[in-house]
């Protein structure tokens, strides 16, 4: 029998702190930056609405649940750019998604990107994707080598990129690990560009999640920490990327470049020479999260881990109002998602859009 209380992140103990971290040590799929309290703590610093239900029994603590709450509809936290969700838990401990959706005083709860080996939202999963992980278990050149079997033309291509860049424009060089704010700013501008490009909404248009995003790179651990990693030609940045990082994974997150340098591939150029600096880095993996249509990650990933989403409703009036304002919208996504034809008839008309937008 559990007891579920509901806190601010603010308002979590230094030894619960502690217990969350070991609950993620010991089990290598929780093991992602999305779910480490640091992530759950600095969304607590620019919304208010975020939770934790803190799960105990009685050998103690048995879990945390973190969430976003509007109106008794819970969200992870920070959805909108979260790619990792779920209860982080002790080992061997299972819970019932309706008794914790009660006792956070929940009526639903919407998961986009649900870890592995959750069970207990096992019947409310209503979409699988893959996960494209580029595996560094075995050091940088061994992914190169794997690289070279499973996509020789992707890296043959991307290679005589590099070389084409170096010669017209300048020496090409890398930085694993960039503390510069104003690179950073052009990053984000670099992103801002392409979404207005590919007809989808802009992440950091949204004051929180730039707010959020510079809090993150300020941290550096090597158990969480935010990553700005650089590419540049003869000195000037060219692409980038920022993501988070756990003690063995680096989980992609944002990733751009200077469009004028289009022709030669930089965003691919940049993820290799990624790949290298979080091998250095003594980091196992990097998870480039799903992404249909995504050639590039198909290309670079030595495998994929699957990642759900779905919904779990409450038999009360509030979860069924929510069941009729958003299962067509979600029936529409699903069809979309599951039809190649219709998936990319859809990306063509966001794109087109996009480029009227923005005058191009």
């Amino acid at each position: 029998m559990y007891e579920i209380g509901a806190l601010h992140p603010r308002e979590l103990s230094t030894s619960e702190i502690g217990a969350w971290r070991d609950m993620q040590r010991g089990q290598s799929h929780l093991d992602n930056p999305f779910l480490s309290p640091d992530f759950t703590l600095a969304m607590g610093e620019v919304t208010d609405r975020v939770r934790v239900g803190v799960i105990r029994d009685d050998d103690g603590i048995a879990g945390f649940f973190p969430y976003e709450e509007r109106s008794g509809v819970g969200t992870a936290a920070g959805a909108w750019v979260s790619l990792c969700q779920g209860v982080i838990h002790r080992p061997g401990a299972t819970f019932d998604a309706g008794a914790l959706l009660r006792g956070c005083g929940l009526h639903v709860w919407e998961f986009g990107c649900l870890v592995r080996q959750q069970p207990w939202f096992a019947p409310y999963v209503t979409l699988t994707q893959d996960a494209a992980v580029i595996d560094l278990a075995d050091g940088y050149p061994a992914f190169l080598e794997g690289l070279r079997e499973r996509s020789p033309k992707f890296l043959k291509t991307t290679l005589y990129k590099e070389r084409k860049l170096g010669r017209d424009v300048g020496e090409v060089t890398s930085a694993f690990t960039v503390g510069s704010a104003e690179e950073f700013r052009l990053l984000r501008a670099w992103k801002s560009e392409q979404y207005e490009r590919s007809g989808r909404a802009d992440r950091f248009a949204r004051p929180w999640v730039v707010e959020l995003v510079e809090r993150l790179h300020a941290v550096d651990a090597k158990d969480f920490g935010g990553v700005l990693s650089m590419l540049y030609v003869d000195g000037a940045p060219v692409a980038g990327h920022f993501g988070l990082r756990s003690r063995s994974a680096l989980v992609g997150w944002f990733p751009a470049y200077d469009p004028a340098f289009a022709k030669y591939s930089p965003g691919l150029i940049q993820h290799l020479r990624m790949a290298e600096g979080a091998a250095e880095a003594g980091l196992e993996a990097i998870d480039l999260s799903v992404g249909a249509g995504y050639e590039y990650k198909d290309a670079l990933a030595d495998r994929t881990v699957p990642v759900a989403e779905g919904v779990v409703r409450r038999r009360t009036a509030r979860a069924g109002a929510h069941w009729a304002r958003t299962e067509p919208v979600r029936r529409v996504r699903r069809a979309i998602l599951d039809s190649p034809a219709l998936y990319g008839l859809a990306d063509r008309a966001l794109k087109t859009y996009g480029r009227r937008r923005s005058g191009r």
